[in-house]
This record gives structure tokens, sequence and C-alpha cells, in this order.
């Protein structure tokens, strides 16, 4: 069946609108705090019936929804909260892009109708997807919560949500953060960890050492975890785990933290942050500790990785994330949001592969409503200690009340975002799993649905007590952040299941990844863009009668293409060849010790290397370069400048029998670096950085030949 012509589609939407808008105002009207789940009281049984039903109203959801509607599809979007957007209406606008030129179709589409691709209000954003839905002419019931799903041998015949609706449809779209639908479906799944040799990835399974190592690490001082400083007997202190933590490698079942993207403002009628019910200043000892641990710290209230500056939390204007040690992640809180169930323990050998519901859905619903009370306890205690504790420093304190919340967002939900930032679920196991070697382009795929191409990046998994230099003291376990060469395509085969568990289902957002990949897949742009391959595949699958893994892949990459959709990586215009005078990529360069790739701003090429801010006085990065002619030279080492830089990087230059040392301030920078000065060059020259007694991320990106 072919698309509907726009003008059609526009008077589907006109038709469709009052449909919508009378389904909508069935749900249940929206509590004044924030909540995930209430019940409801049933109503009368009715059938709902549709070509395409999407379960979740996240990012994906919703461009699934738009794309199947947009291919001539009857489609149905089912909220399980009052709103649609997830996320990227819930807080989380200072968006995780990657590489921009990656973005295309629907995603694209939206952030150019918002105007911009960071620091939009979450208010616009929501109102921009249900516009875009409307257009699209997508039937919306908000307040659906999935009860059951009926199935025929490998096929979901219909669901029924608790609000007494039974939706039947030809194919169904799980897009939901958790995967709820899925499970209902008796389809493979995992929760955790892998070991690290499951899939021989180095930032597997717990401790890996790649990178992250000394981030958030409570500034490596020896800081006590017992209630009474030097009496183990007295107990640990709240927000530590009381488990055992595993040996580096192996798995186990935690899941990294989740937190709340607040959305703040500084300026006049601010909401003081809320002190919340039940409110227990001790909850935070570990902090208040921290706080007075060393008065060298310096408190950034954002993101910072030099050496003894923390969080604790990130405070400015717009989305406010987590940012420190002791931060608004709840660390070890959500172990048993995915599926109802933690099991404790490491293990080397990946345990068989999930399936079904260990809990009814109802009784997860409760369980993780009390789980989304107390992330809501944690962190709005959180903010309201640090606002007025005595225990935090009065200019520390006064920072943080110079904010407060927006009272232009979340109004309905008292000011504080609607949507928890589940950054893990449940995991899909299909015929293809992405792992660590797709993100680094060790292995590539020729099914790609989309591109993703934001850095390997896991939030804390665990706080537990450890031993250092012979001192018992508190860590963070299971954060990582860790570049790749270049964006990198996500298989057709990873959001589909394997076809004898269910044939007419599509998953773009709990895909079938490792731990490691879904850590650079779990971005709202790179959901949207699956999101809207997934609702093409649906719509194919549908006119030819197959399953969703028989669809010809040759076809659906016309269609996806055709529609915008960008599935291979093309090199972006700025490559070395590009900027003026002679430009010697970091690739070409010889390094010694262990570099880590970024790919978030190049200057030149797609990727930069940095030394991790670790392995000090061990690497170092060497370029020999031949010029074309003799003569005099400005010579430029390209870098991306920050404030977590190293402001004394050593930069050895050596022209003939002339040796130079140089120190860079690389918090800093001149159009595309820091000049490194002029020199005589008759034939060659050799340009060597190094991290030795560096007091930052060392970053070097290429050096630049400019003839006089």
């Amino acid at each position: 069946m072919k698309k509907l012509p726009r003008i059609l589609t526009a008077i589907t939407a006109a038709l469709l609108t009052a449909t919508s808008a009378i389904a909508q105002n069935d749900a249940p009207e929206p509590l004044s705090r924030p909540s995930y789940y209430y019940e409801v009281q049933p109503g009368e049984p009715r059938v709902v019936e549709c070509d395409v039903a999407v379960y979740g109203g996240t990012p994906a959801g919703v461009t699934a929804a738009i794309q199947a509607a947009r291919e001539g599809k009857k489609t149905l979007l089912l909220s399980f909260n009052q709103h649609v957007g997830g996320m990227t209406s819930g807080g989380l606008t200072a968006t995780d892009l990657g590489k921009k030129e990656s973005i295309g179709g629907l995603a694209l589409e939206f952030y150019n109708r918002i105007g911009r691709k960071i620091g939009f209000r979450p208010s616009a954003a929501e109102s921009l997807y249900r516009e875009m839905l409307d257009e699209a002419g997508v039937n919306v019931l908000l307040g659906r919560a999935l009860k059951s799903a009926e199935m025929k041998e490998n096929r979901v015949l219909s669901v029924s949500m608790e609000t007494g609706e039974t939706v039947r449809a030809g194919m169904f779209v799980d897009a939901t953060y958790e995967g709820d639908l899925f499970a209902a479906a008796n389809v493979s799944y995992r929760v955790g960890r892998e070991p690290a040799g499951v899939y021989e990835e180095s930032l597997g399974g717990q401790w890996q050492k790649v990178s992250w190592k000394d981030v958030y690490q409570f500034c490596r001082l020896p800081l006590s975890p017992y209630v009474d400083p030097r009496n183990p007997a007295s107990g640990l202190l709240p927000e530590i785990s009381t488990e055992p933590h595993g040996k580096p490698g192996e798995g186990d079942f935690k899941v990294q933290a989740y937190n709340f993207r607040i959305f703040l403002t500084d300026k006049a009628g601010k909401i003081p942050f809320p002190k919340p019910g039940g409110y227990d200043p001790g909850r935070y000892a570990l902090l208040a500790r921290f706080l007075h641990a060393d008065p060298g710290i310096e408190w950034m209230l954002n993101y910072t990785t030099r050496s003894m500056t923390d969080g604790p939390v990130q405070v400015r204007k717009g989305d406010s994330n987590n940012a420190g040690s002791f931060s608004s992640d709840y660390v070890g809180g959500n172990y048993r949001w995915p599926d109802g169930t933690y099991k404790p323990g490491s293990f080397t050998q990946l345990p068989p592969a999930r399936r079904g519901l260990p809990a009814p859905l109802s009784e997860l619903y409760e369980l993780r409503e009390r789980i989304f009370q107390d992330h809501v306890n944690y962190q709005q205690g959180l903010m309201h200690f640090l606002a007025n504790d005595p225990r935090v420093p009065e200019e520390l304190r006064d920072r943080v009340n110079r904010f407060g919340l927006d009272p232009q967002e979340f109004q309905e939900t008292g000011y504080w975002p609607h949507q928890l930032y589940v950054r893990e679920g449940r995991r899909m196991v299909s015929e293809y799993v992405v792992t660590q070697a797709d993100c680094e382009s060790r292995r590539k795929v020729d099914d790609s649905v989309g591109l993703a191409s934001y850095a390997m990046d896991s939030h804390f998994c665990q706080r537990v007590v450890v031993e250092e230099d012979g001192v018992t003291t508190v860590r963070n376990e299971g954060g990582f952040g860790h570049g790749f060469p270049r964006p990198y395509p996500v298989s057709y085969r990873a959001i589909v299941p394997k076809m004898q568990e269910c044939s007419n289902l599509l998953v773009p957002v709990c895909l079938s990844s490792s731990h490691v990949a879904y850590g650079s897949i779990r971005m709202e742009p790179v959901f949207m863009i699956l999101g809207q391959s997934a609702g093409t595949v649906a719509a194919l699958a549908l006119d030819e009668g197959i399953a969703v893994q028989e669809l010809d892949y040759k076809r659906l990459k016309a269609e996806l293409e055709n529609d915008g959709q960008r599935l291979e990586w093309q090199e972006p215009a700025a490559t070395p060849e590009k900027l003026p005078g002679l430009v010697i990529d970091d690739s070409a360069a010889k390094t010694t010790g262990e570099w880590i790739s970024g790919t978030l701003a190049p200057i030149s090429g797609t990727a930069y290397l940095h030394d991790g801010n670790s392995g000090k006085g061990e690497k170092t990065v060497t370029f020999e370069v031949k010029v074309p002619k003799s003569g005099d030279y400005q010579v430029n080492l390209l870098y991306v400048a920050n404030a977590n830089r190293s402001t004394k990087t050593r930069v050895t230059v050596e022209v003939g029998d002339e040796k130079n040392e140089i120190v860079v301030n690389q918090r800093e920078r001149d159009g595309n670096g820091k000049s490194l000065g002029s020199f005589r060059i008759e034939d060659a020259m050799t340009v060597t950085v190094s991290n030795l007694d560096t007091d930052g991320f060392v970053v070097v990106d290429g050096v630049q030949f400019l003839p006089k």
C-alpha cells in the first residue's frame, strides 16, 4: 500500500482528532504529584482494532506511530502515563546527540521543527510530538497500562489494557523503556551486566579498567563507609551496598542508576526545592562526610573530571543531570524495576535468557510505583539537603539556592518531572546482539536501520566498600564513558525477536544488545530513529502479509532512505583535507599507552584521542611530519577545548637538532587549537604530546602546519 498523500494525511488527522480527544478524556485525571502508576477502574469492555498498535509513549513510540500512519496504516499509540515523549518531554532536553550528522528522518524533522537540537523546553517537545501525531492521524490513548497479551503460536493477536480495552492489530511495537510488551509475549531477554568474556568486551562486567576509573570516586579520598568512622561494628552509612561486590569482569544483575532530569531556573518566581514527605537528612550522611573530607575540594555544581573537584550535583538553567560521586543518581535503588526480580551475587558464566513475566504486571506496576516514589523522595531530599542543611558549607548552600524548579514546567506534577530516567530495563535477546565490537566498528552489519553515535556510557551500578592502599573506603562501580571511531549501524535483526518467539512484534527501545553497547544506543535521538524504522517495517510486513523477520532488506533500505533515514556513515565536510595548510590527523600518529577515541566534536576527521585522565606519564602521541617544501611554518596543536582538560599539557617539538618544550592550556583554544609557535622546517619535524604531570584530560586531534 502506498503512503497517504499529505493532503489525505491531514484529512485523516482531522477525522481522527475527535476520536483521539474522546479517548484521552476517558483516561483518569492526572495527579498533582509525580506518580508512575495508579490503579484505575476498568470501563465497559470494548475492542479497538487497528493495523499497527504501538505500546509506549516514548520518542520511539511516537515516531513508530507517525511513520506507520504516514505509510497509510490505521495506527494506535498507547501511552502508559498521561504524556507522550518519554524523557524528551520528561526533562532530558540537553540532548545526547553524538554526531548530529548521523540523525535523519523523523528525528531530524522533530529537531528542525522545534528549532534546536538541545536546550528546548520539555513542554515544547510534548506539544510538538502531539502536533505531529495529530497531523499523521494517529489515535492516541493515554493512561493505558498493559494487562496481558493474547498469543497464538508465535503471534500477538491482541493486548488487553487495565482500562478495559482489548486492542487487536496485525503488527505491534513495544516502545517502552522496560520491555513490558515483549516480556508479556514471552520473548527472551536479559537484565543486568554480562561477564566481560561473553562478548569479549573490555568494558564488560564489573570493575572495567578502560575509562572513568577516577571519575566521581569521592576524589580518591579515604572516606570511611561506617557510621562511626573508626568502628566497622557501627554499620554502614545509608546508600552504601551491604552486598559484596564481584571481581573484575564478572557479571551481575545490577542495573545502572536512574534519576530525574529536573528543570531549573534562577529567575524570579522559581519554586524552592521541596522538602519531601518523610524527609530523612540521615540519608545523606555519606555526602555530608564527603563535603568536609578535605578543604581543598572544589565544588563545581556541574560536570567535572579534574582532580579534587566534584559536583556534587548539576545545578544550572534547564535540564540538570547527575554530576558527582554522591549525586542525583540513586545508585542501587532500581534493581527490581525492569521485571520485578533481583538476585544478588556475581557470575562468570552467562545465565540462560529469561522469558515471560516473573510477576504479574499489576504487581510489577505497584512495585515500580514504590520505587518511583523512593526516587522522588531521594532526589527531592537531596536537593533540599543541599539547599538547607547546616552540614552543607554556607557558600555551597547559597549557590544551590540561587536556583529552583521552573514554574513553567511540569505544573500538573508539582513542577517535578513526570518521567523517571529509566536508563536501562530489559534487553531483548534476538538472533543478533549488538556489542562493543559493533560500537567500535570492528564488526559491521549490512542491514542497518539507523545509526548510533554516542559514546558507550553507563552510570554507576553499585556503591560498595573496598580496600584501597590498605584503607577501607567507599567507591562507586559500573560507570564508564568510552568513545569509538565513528557512528555505527544498528542491525535490523536487533529490533525484531527470534522468529520462533514472535513474528509480528518490533522492539526499537529494549533491543537486542549487550549492556555495554546499550550504553551507546540508549539515547533519545537513536530511539526516534529506530522507532521510525520499526514503523516502516510494520507497515511493509503488513502489506506483504509476512513476518517482520522476513522482509526483504533491499526493499526496507530503499524505503528508509526515501524517508530521510541515514543508514551509513558519511564522512563530514570538516575532514583534514578541508582545513587550511597541511593537517595530520591523530589517526596517522604513533601512540604509547592506551588512548581512548572520542567522537563528540572532533575538529579533524571523525574522532580524536584523549588519555582518559589516567595513566599519567605513561602515554604519548607522536606526529612525524615531512613538509612539502622547506620554509617557515606556524604549527598548531588541534584539540577540542573543555573545562575538564589539562592546563599543563606538555608538547615537545623537534626540528633538526633543536628541541622545544611547550606547555599548553587545553581549557582554552584560539580557533581550532593553540599555536605551538613558528619554526623553520627544512625537511621534517616531530611533535610529541605527553600526559606527564597533567591536571586533566589530554586531548589530541591533530597538528596543522600553516606556511608563513
